[in-house]
């Protein structure tokens, strides 16, 4: 068995992902027992082989490729890769990611000492330097409604600031998917990633379910752990996307916290973008979106193809 099982998603990005597993490579201590499983989700068949040239190149056998074929999005392409492991932990990190120093050796021996933690993240920066925000607080009917700067003031103990630069560990209610480190068995205990959820959100919803486990239910953010993540890089920006993002934060929503705060959220989106969309009529979609419930059928999840290679 494995310390950790590094997780890696490719689509159509081969460059980000054999730099993000030469980075892993080049900064992890050799004592560390870790294996990397690399997820082609369905990328153009030109890219997918400019990725298993190069793990081949490395001749290293605790790194695999495996390709679907079909675009199963973030979670189910995650649940996908971990039907290969054997280990302890999991590190989900985005390929768009370079590691600046020994993170897993670091979120490794910080869960190992720390019998309570289920799930932790590092330091993340911007390609610039610049801090990213290492955590979020719940997703929740009041902070859609008010914003989260309301409750960090009210209530810093429970709600801690994000944009803030942390030097020792802190706890908090959820981390980012761009690397997100996770106990295995804490993770199986609560049947993963929802796969019903193709992009964003999922790491919120995991984190939660997680949260209501009797031990091993904590989540941290380790500033010691750092990483550079080219934010936005793995999926490009369109009203596309947008449209995937209301869908999946109204579902996980409607989920974890109730069907009547999904219903006040969902009507306070539809006059939201329905003022909005005066100024830019593309937002208009997004209003039909909403009437009609954002339902899962309407994901781009529903709209993939098997691919032929």
């Amino acid at each position: 068995m494995y310390d950790i099982a590094v997780i890696l998603i490719n689509y159509n990005s081969s460059k980000f992902t054999t730099d993000a597993i030469e980075s892993i490579i080049k900064v992890t201590s050799i004592s560390l027992n870790y294996q990397i499983i690399v997820v082609d989700n369905a990328s153009r068949y030109e890219d997918y082989i400019l990725v298993k040239d190069y793990i081949l190149s490395l001749e290293a056998e605790n790194i695999k490729l495996f390709r679907s074929k079909i675009n199963t999005g973030f979670g189910a392409g995650n649940m996908f890769g971990i039907q290969f492991s054997n280990a302890r932990y999991y590190a989900f990190i985005n390929n768009d990611t370079l590691l600046k120093n020994d993170c897993l050796d670091v979120l490794f021996n910080f869960m190992k000492t720390h019998e309570n933690i289920a799930l932790c993240a590092p330091q993340g920066y911007d390609e610039n330097g610049n801090v990213l925000k290492g955590f979020d607080h719940f997703l929740s009917l009041k902070r859609e409604l008010f914003g989260r700067k309301i409750f960090e003031k009210l209530n810093p103990k429970k709600y801690p600031k994000r944009n803030k630069k942390y030097e020792e560990p802190i706890k908090v209610q959820c981390i980012p998917g761009s690397f997100l480190f996770v106990d295995a068995r804490s993770f199986d205990n609560v049947g993963g990633f929802d796969t019903n959820i193709f992009l964003y959100y999922e790491e919120t919803d995991l984190a939660f379910r997680i949260s209501k486990l009797k031990e091993k239910n904590e989540c941290y953010l380790m500033p010691k752990a750092e990483y550079i993540h080219f934010k936005g890089q793995s999926t490009a920006k369109s009203l596309a996307i947008k449209k995937e993002m209301k869908i999946s934060l109204l579902y996980v929503l409607k989920k974890n916290s109730s069907y009547f705060s999904y219903l006040i959220l969902k009507y306070y989106l539809t006059v939201q973008y329905l003022f909005k969309s005066i100024f830019k009529p593309k937002y208009f979609s997004l209003v039909v979106l909403f009437i009609q419930g954002a339902p899962l059928n309407k994901s781009l999840k529903q709209s993939q193809k098997i691919a032929v290679k």
